[in-house]
Parts: structure tokens; sequence; C-alpha cells
């Protein structure tokens, strides 16, 4: 197995993209902390990795908080004694035109998406850096890369600086061995996509999607873990400061 004796937090795992990398990831044998602001579906996901013969812990944490995600590195290393693989998926969107957003909507979305992939790359680089070993894959979108929809202001923003500050991370925690990447997601398929609009507009938005993909499909979660596993394998240790559209080829980019 890849990930053998590797232990992996992944941020926002309770559901989604992140279950998926999560389970993904297990299957290989990396020990993972699943965290999410739900410990309920947090600790869902360990029993689920648990009966497959794998090992996880569930962790409450708001990324956004600094004491939150404090905690919960020194939970993850007092239970697992290590962190090799950092995964931050945890992030938020509200939709709405720029001359109506709220700033504390504004703000929120920073907050969670961005200022917490910062938080959490904070905490886990000291432990990263004295073992001269890691892997840290950020989440951003192809919202990031330049495929945007009306009423994304904020995520694009947040989604966007992701990608730069991977590539900053990368520089400073290279020589330490550390490799850092970004995963830019296309139109993904999970509970999320039909909680914005009726299912009617969602399957439109998804017609549209297909339509603008190369492949003329969508995602779905299980795509973005297995490009996460390749990215936190040794199969990728020549790779840094590097963002992996996994979007099927999208056409439509601004």
């Amino acid at each position: 197995m890849r990930l053998e004796n590797r232990v992996a937090i992944v941020t926002g795992a309770g559901q989604g993209i992140g279950k998926a990398i999560a389970l993904k990831l297990a299957s290989e044998g990396a020990s993972i902390v699943i965290s999410d602001v739900n410990l309920e579906t947090a600790q869902r996901v360990v029993d689920e990795i648990k009966s497959k013969g794998g090992k996880g812990l569930a962790l409450k944490a708001d990324v956004s908080k600094k004491e939150e995600v404090q905690k919960m590195v020194k939970d993850a290393l007092e239970y697992f004694k290590a962190i090799h693989i950092l995964i931050n998926n945890a992030g938020i969107v509200k939709y709405a035109p720029i001359t109506e957003m709220k700033e504390a909507d504004w703000d929120a979305v920073l907050d969670v998406d961005l200022k917490g992939v910062f938080l959490c790359t904070q905490a886990v680089l000291p432990h990263m850096m004295a073992q001269k070993w890691g892997k840290i894959v950020n989440i951003s979108s192809a919202t990031g890369i330049g495929c945007l929809s009306e009423g994304q202001a904020t995520y694009a923003a947040a989604k966007t600086g992701i990608i730069q500050f991977t590539k900053a991370t990368a520089l400073e925690a290279g020589p330490y061995g550390i490799n850092v990447n970004c995963i830019a997601p296309g139109m993904i398929i999970t509970d999320a996509t039909y909680s914005r609009d009726s299912r009617e507009v969602a399957e439109a938005r998804i017609e549209l999607r297909k339509k603008a993909a190369a492949l003329r499909r969508v995602g779905y979660p299980e795509d973005i873990a297995k490009a996460a596993l390749f990215l936190v394998s040794e199969d990728a240790s020549f790779i840094s400061a590097q963002v992996l559209a996994v979007n099927g080829g999208r056409m439509d980019r601004m």
C-alpha cells in the first residue's frame, strides 16, 4: 500500500470531496484524521474507515479559528504521533452579486476557504519540517483558474488566493522535503450540488458544465480523491507548486 505508516489530516472530510479523499487515502494504508465542523458526520466517516480495517480519528474544528486548528493538530499528534499529509479541503460558498453581497458573507468565505488553508498549513509545517518530509494538497476550484459564474466573486477570490498561497508555501517548504500542490476541481456532483437551487435548475447547470468539458461529463468526488492520492504518493515526489485541473477539460475559461 502506497501510504502505509503515514498519517493524514483531511479538513472538511465529513462529506463530499473531503470524505472521498479520506476514504481513498485510508484504502492505501494511511491513518486519517477526519476534521469537520460537524463531529457527528466526521465520526461516521471514521466508523466507515474502521469497518474496512483502517485507522481514523474524528475531530471537530472550525478551520477559520486559529485556536481550534491548533487544538486539532495537537490532538492529532497526541493520538497518531506524527502528521505526514495535510489535505486542505474545508470550504464554503455564498452566492451573491457584488452589489448585493453582505460584508459578513465575504468575510465568512475568505475566513474558511483561504485563511483556513493558511492556519492549517502554518500549524502542521513545523512538524513536517522537523521530519524532513510532508505532502500538502490544497483544494482550489476551476473558479480559481478562470471558469466563472455570476455571483461567485468571494469564492473566486478565495480559490485564486489558494493557488498563489500554494506556490508560496511550496517555495518555503521545498528545502525541507515537503511537496505542496493544488487541485482545481471542475463541477463535482455532491449533495451540495442540489442545495443551491431546485433540482430542475441544478440539472440545467450540470448540462451546461458537461458541454463546457472536453470529456462531456461532470466529475464525482472519487475523481478528486484519485488525484489527491497521486499527489501525496511517492509517484509525485518531483512535483511541487503545481495546480492540477481535474475538470474534464473545461473550455469555458474567461
